[in-house]
C-alpha cells in the first residue's frame, strides 16, 4: 500500500498542527489546505455507547474532521423498534455527545418489519446462538432517513463491524464511493464463547457457521482495516485477496495524577468482562486483606443479571457507570488500575485508556492481547496470572502508596501510549489509508 500510496499522491499530507477539542485543525493549516476538504466521509456504526467500540467511533470522526472532511455519522441500532425518534434513539444521543459529526442520523428497524421473511429466519436461527445471522438480518431492515445530509455526493464510507455493511452497501449504491471496514475482531470467535453459557436451543450454532456469515457480509468492502495484530493475521489469513490495514485505535489519555488509596476496575457490559470480574470477586478479592477496591462502568448490570448474588455480595464495590469527569477524577487517584482479563478477543480499549494515565497496572497477561508489546518489561507494570499473585500485587501497591512516586507523566506505559495510541498517530495512520481510495 506504501508504494501505491507514493506513486498516486493524490493529495497534500496533512500538517501537525494542534487539534482544538471539535476535531477541526487549527492554524497553520487553512480548511482549503486540508487534504479532505470538500470532501464528505460517512461513518456506519452500531448505536453503542459506554463501551470501547464508541471510543473508537469518536476518534474516527474527530480525524476525518480534522482533515477536512465533512462527517455523517450513521448510527446502526441493533434492536427492532429502535428508529429515529423512539425513546430509546434519543436515550442513545444523549449518552454520545462526544461524537463530534457534522450530521448524526440513526438508521433503525421498524417494529412491524419483524413479520419479513428474511428476519424470521434470522430469529430461528438466533434462538441457537447464531448472532451473526441475526444482527446482519436487523441491518438488512433499518431505515435509512434520507435528509439532505444523504442526497449530497459522499466521498468515503468507513464502515465499522461486519454486521452493518449491508447499510454502507446501501449507501454506496448511491454514491459509487470505496468502502472501508474496521473489523473490530474476528466476531465469530466472540459469539462462541457468548454461547458458553448462553440459553439456546439445541442444536447450537458453531463458530465456523457464524465466521461463514461474517466472511460474507465484510466482502463488498475495498479495505479491511484492523485494530490488533492478531486480529489482522487472522483476516489476512481468512481474506487472502482484500487489501488489510492495521490501524491501532486512538483513546483519548486518560489524566495523570499523584494516586490515591483506591484501586480501581474500568469495565463495559458485555461476557468476557463479566468472566474476568467475576473471577476477581471469587479468587482475588477474598486474598486483598481489604484493599479498597472501586469497581466503575456499566458492568455493573451485567454482574446483577448473571450473578445476582455475587452482585450483592459486593454491591458496595460498585459505581455503575459515571460522567467523564468522574473518571477522570478515578484515574487520577487510582493507586493502581487492575485489569482482571480472563477471556474474550481483540484489542481491549480500557487496557490503552490505563496506559495512558501513567498509574500501577496490575493486570493478567490476556489484558495487553493485541497490541504488541512485552508489557512485563515496564516497570509500572505487574503481570499476575493467577489470584494470589494478583491480590500480593494489589497488597504491595496498597502497602507503598503513602512512599512518594515517580511522575506518572514519565511512566513507562505513559510512554507506549504516546507512541502508539495517541490521537495524531491515529491521524496519520489513518490519512495513510485514505489516501490511496481517494480521487485527486
Amino acid at each position: 500500500m506504501e508504494k501505491q500510496t507514493r506513486a498516486r499522491e493524490p493529495l497534500a499530507p496533512p500538517t501537525n498542527s494542534e487539534e482544538l477539542d471539535n476535531g477541526t485543525a487549527c492554524c497553520p493549516a487553512t480548511p482549503s489546505s486540508l487534504p479532505l476538504a470538500g470532501k464528505s466521509v460517512a461513518i456506519v456504526h452500531p448505536a453503542w455507547h459506554s463501551c470501547g467500540s464508541h471510543q473508537v467511533f469518536v476518534s474516527q470522526a474527530r480525524a476525518y474532521r480534522s482533515l477536512g472532511a465533512k462527517v455523517l455519522s450513521v448510527a446502526v441500532a441493533d434492536t427492532p423498534g429502535c428508529v429515529a425518534g423512539s425513546p430509546v434513539s434519543k436515550s442513545y444521543f444523549d449518552a454520545t455527545s462526544d461524537l463530534a459529526a457534522d450530521t448524526r442520523l440513526l438508521a433503525g428497524m421498524p417494529l412491524q418489519k419483524i413479520f419479513n421473511g428474511g428476519f424470521l429466519r434470522a430469529a430461528k436461527q438466533w434462538l441457537h446462538g447464531n448472532d451473526a445471522a441475526m444482527r446482519v438480518a436487523v441491518a438488512q431492515q433499518v431505515t435509512i432517513p434520507v435528509p439532505s445530509a444523504l442526497t449530497a455526493q459522499i466521498d468515503l464510507i468507513h464502515c465499522n463491524h461486519f454486521f452493518c455493511m449491508p447499510v454502507a452497501v446501501r449507501l454506496r449504491e448511491r454514491h459509487s464511493c470505496p468502502i472501508l471496514l474496521d473489523t473490530h475482531d474476528l466476531q465469530a470467535r466472540q459469539y462462541a464463547l457468548r454461547n458458553r453459557d448462553r440459553l439456546r436451543l439445541p442444536p447450537s450454532a458453531v463458530f465456523e457457521e457464524m465466521l461463514e456469515i461474517e466472511l460474507d457480509a465484510m466482502r463488498p468492502a475495498d479495505v479491511l482495516i484492523h485494530l490488533n495484530d492478531e486480529e489482522a493475521a487472522a483476516f489476512k489469513e481468512l481474506v487472502p485477496d482484500k487489501r488489510h490495514a492495521l490501524l491501532y485505535p486512538a483513546v483519548e489519555a486518560m489524566p495523570v495524577g499523584l494516586g490515591g488509596h483506591e484501586c480501581i476496575i474500568v469495565a463495559s457490559a458485555n461476557y468476557p468482562n463479566f468472566l474476568g470480574l467475576r473471577w476477581f470477586l471469587r479468587e482475588v478479592l477474598p486474598l486483598t486483606e481489604s484493599v479498597p477496591v472501586a469497581i466503575l462502568g456499566n458492568i455493573d448490570r451485567e454482574v446483577r443479571s448473571r450473578a445476582p448474588d455475587l452482585y450483592k455480595t459486593h454491591a458496595a464495590l460498585f459505581r455503575g457507570r459515571v460522567e467523564v469527569e468522574g473518571l477522570y477524577d478515578a484515574y487520577r487517584r487510582a493507586s493502581a488500575v487492575l485489569l482482571p482479563a480472563t477471556a474474550g478477543h481483540g484489542i481491549s480499549i480500557k487496557t490503552i485508556e490505563a496506559l495512558s494515565c501513567g498509574a500501577p497496572l496490575i493486570a493478567t497477561s490476556l489484558a495487553f492481547r493485541g497490541l504488541g508489546i512485552e508489557m512485563s518489561a515496564l516497570a509500572n507494570v505487574t503481570v499476575a496470572e493467577d489470584g494470589r499473585a494478583f491480590a500480593a500485587a494489589m497488597r504491595r501497591v496498597h502497602a507503598n502508596r503513602l512512599v512518594p512516586a515517580g511522575n506518572r507523566q514519565l511512566a513507562a506505559t505513559r510512554r507506549v501510549y504516546e507512541e502508539r495510541f495517541a490521537f495524531d498517530v491515529y491521524r496519520l495512520s489513518l490519512w495513510a489509508i485514505v489516501q490511496g481510495l481517494m480521487a485527486p
